[in-house]
């Protein structure tokens, strides 16, 4: 009986990169054999959080540039509107990170599905997702209702076990980055059920298929 390999995926849900690899690790979907383990590192949460001055924004904005040029993932006029010039709220991943944790661990099957959907509500239709109200609106629309109520719940500050989950996925996460000397994110782990190893990056920004194409392979 074949083993089941793993493609571990470390990444923020408010990286541009990682959104520009969304096409990428969507191929992946019903390969054979291959399970998809999506691992926050709290990039930009925590110490890493910041406010959104006149500054970065402009250095987002033309990063973001570069990697629509690069994957054709778009970032509309809505998101720059909407999210770049918003000064009131900072850049912070803590929230997104924390929905997504919910959707981990009440259907982890869909969390990629989540992921998808919260950096598309971002950078497509200028929606902020450092606010637990329009996270928990997302999940609902999904058909995620559990995850949804644990959202709601948190920002009201009734589930410490959402945060203590949230807080252990985020440590595996840079555990793993420290071990295999990431620089940053997106990064990927390949795991064939006996030895564990980075793959090179870039190949997220090439052509999806690409991506299947190699891990059929090895």
């Amino acid at each position: 009986m074949s083993q089941t390999k793993t493609v571990i995926y470390l990444f923020d849900p408010l990286c541009g990169w990682c959104y520009g690899a969304s096409p990428a690790l969507a191929s992946l979907a019903g390969l054979a054999g291959l399970a998809l383990d999506l691992l926050p590192t709290g990039l930009f949460s925590g110490a890493g959080a910041r406010p959104m001055d006149e500054g970065f924004a402009a250095y987002a904005w033309a990063n973001d540039q570069r990697i629509q040029a690069m994957t054709g993932q778009p970032f509309s006029g809505l998101y720059r509107t909407r999210i770049l010039a918003d000064r009131r709220r900072p850049f912070d991943s803590g929230p997104a990170t924390q929905a997504l944790t919910a959707v981990s661990v009440t259907a982890p099957e869909r969390e990629f599905q989540a992921l998808a959907a919260i950096q598309a509500a971002r950078y497509v239709d200028g929606r902020d997702v450092t606010a637990a109200q329009t996270l928990s609106d997302i999940l609902a629309g999904l058909g995620l209702a559990a995850a949804a109520a644990l959202v709601a719940g948190r920002e009201g500050g009734q589930d410490g076990a959402l945060t203590a989950a949230t807080a252990a996925r985020v440590e595996r996460g840079r555990q793993l980055m420290a071990e295999h000397r990431a620089n940053g994110v997106p990064t990927l782990l390949f795991d064939d059920g006996s030895h564990r190893r980075k793959l090179d990056s870039d190949i997220l920004f090439s052509k999806p298929g690409r991506l299947a194409a190699l891990l059929r392979a090895l």
